[in-house]
């Protein structure tokens, strides 16, 4: 165990546990809306970074080079798709979530968003939605604490139950605490050390082999060659849809205090994640370059800070990939509990229930799925840390991604077609899963397909009501 990064661990999860005090005493006499969407008051710096932290989890330090590693730059086409997918939903979803949010009831979820624009007054969408939404998040928080005990058992040595406990611990309480306004915060610190780590590993290590220091490990001859089946090249590509529909991350969209700064947050945010997809490619390469073979390739990012930096500095950066871990899985629990309690518990079960009552519903649910997402990924069998991101961004994208933008660009979307598309591409993405996992393609593209196929079709068997065109026409005016 090396003190020096056990400290610089210490410290910095003692910040993240002060940001959440902080935002708990701040917000005593919040409201639902502040716990939930931070009041529609977050600056364009913060929902930027908070948007692309909670998106890039470990596997940006772990998984995507791990994979470039071991087969080369043909499982880039994972980074192209992301990139292309993020960009595109800064510039044609954000503005108009955000318009069409306001404009139908204020709605501070997406499944209430989703019911509130047909002005319904059913709750089966919320209630559908809400479960897609604990499921998924369950296993996608699975990961991010996976990724952290695999950190602390590769760096210090310790049990790697032991640390996903003591992280679990630690992301539940800022998130517990302070709710949205600590996530975005946590999340904007965790964003700028991402951002520092993947710049300054990488090229302090090619350096080192340009000027001689280190001697270059020759390349394996296929590893430069963009060239994949054509399965990996259209589930890479695919990867991109998962943005139209990823609740913790759209939800930024909603938060943003104004057009202006909407603007300006777009493009610090495409700006941030094409420089860290770029990085995490690079550092894939460069660290193939300067360690050689190595046993777990998912340990390249950790192994080639350690051999370069001092104890400290590589604490430090190494800190990076909690950042990573906890900035998704608190974005995560988050919207998880907003789904549960404000589309669930008090529609179903306390009509009226009090703000304070609501956020403390809130803060059973996230202690709570918490709890099983660390028995998911305390599990031997639970999978890879990508495979269970994997799995988790292939339910949200093609459950949500063919609804949310009919619902935003299509007047005539119903009720009962949003609700088919959602229901419908949830099954397709796991069915696919689990009869025809055996493809190659990744299961997020038919389920799209499907969802937005049946949103489609059962919309034109209806008609959305006057009232209900009448709301699309002034959110897309506004």
């Amino acid at each position: 165990m090396n003190f020096a990064e056990l400290f610089v661990f210490i410290l910095y999860l003692v910040a993240m546990i002060g940001i959440g005090l902080y935002f708990f005493f701040k917000s005593k006499n919040a409201s639902e809306k502040d716990y939930f969407l931070g009041g529609r008051q977050m600056g364009a710096w913060v929902s930027a970074l908070s948007a692309g932290a909670s998106d890039m989890s470990a596997w940006v330090l772990m998984g995507l080079p791990a994979s470039i590693y071991a087969a080369g730059l043909g499982k880039t086409w994972i980074a192209i798709g992301l990139m292309i997918g993020y960009t595109l939903s800064w510039i044609f979803e954000a503005p108009r979530l955000r318009r069409f949010s306001i404009e139908a009831g204020d709605s501070i979820t997406i499944p209430q968003y989703l019911t509130n624009r047909f002005l319904s007054k059913s709750k089966a969408l919320q209630i559908v939605c809400a479960v897609i939404f604990i499921v998924a998040y369950t296993i996608y928080a699975a990961s991010s604490i996976k990724a952290c005990g695999t950190l602390f058992n590769t760096v210090l040595g310790m049990d790697a139950t032991v640390a996903m406990y003591l992280a679990a611990a630690i992301i539940i309480a800022y998130t517990f605490l302070g709710g949205f306004s600590a996530v975005c915060w946590t999340d904007f610190f965790q964003g700028m050390l991402m951002l520092a780590a993947l710049l300054i590993a990488p090229i302090f290590a090619w350096g080192l082999i340009r000027s001689g220091n280190v001697q270059a490990t020759p390349m394996p001859d296929h590893f430069f060659s963009f060239t994949a089946d054509w399965r990996d090249i259209i589930s890479g590509l695919g990867w991109g849809l998962g943005y139209f529909g990823m609740p913790h991350i759209i939800i930024r969209f909603m938060s943003i205090k104004s057009e202006k700064e909407l603007r300006k947050s777009s493009v610090i945010g495409i700006s941030w994640t094409l420089i860290i997809l770029v990085m995490s490619v690079l550092s894939a390469c460069v660290g193939r370059a300067f360690l050689g073979e190595i046993t777990d390739s998912s340990t390249v990012f950790i192994q080639l800070t350690r051999r370069i930096f001092p104890p400290l500095v590589s604490g430090i950066l190494l800190s990076a990939i909690l950042a990573a871990s906890m900035s998704t899985a608190d974005s995560q629990l988050l919207a998880a509990s907003s789904a549960f309690a404000s589309d669930v518990y008090k529609p179903v079960f306390r009509r009226n229930a009090s703000d304070k009552e609501m956020l403390w519903a809130g803060r059973i649910v996230v202690l709570g799925i918490a709890v099983v997402a660390l028995i998911i990924a305390s599990n031997p069998n639970s999978g890879t840390i990508m495979g269970l991101v994997e799995n988790a961004w292939g339910v949200f994208g093609a459950a949500f991604g063919p609804a949310i933008m009919l619902s935003l660009f299509w007047r005539d979307l119903t009720f009962a077609g949003a609700t088919a598309g959602i229901v419908c591409g949830a099954l397709a993405d796991i069915l696919w899963l689990v009869l025809l996992n055996s493809t190659g393609v990744y299961e997020i593209i038919p389920g799209f397909i499907v969802g937005l196929v049946a949103a489609v079709v059962v919309s034109k068997m209806g008609k959305p009501g006057k009232d209900v065109q009448a709301l699309f026409d002034r959110a897309s005016r506004s």
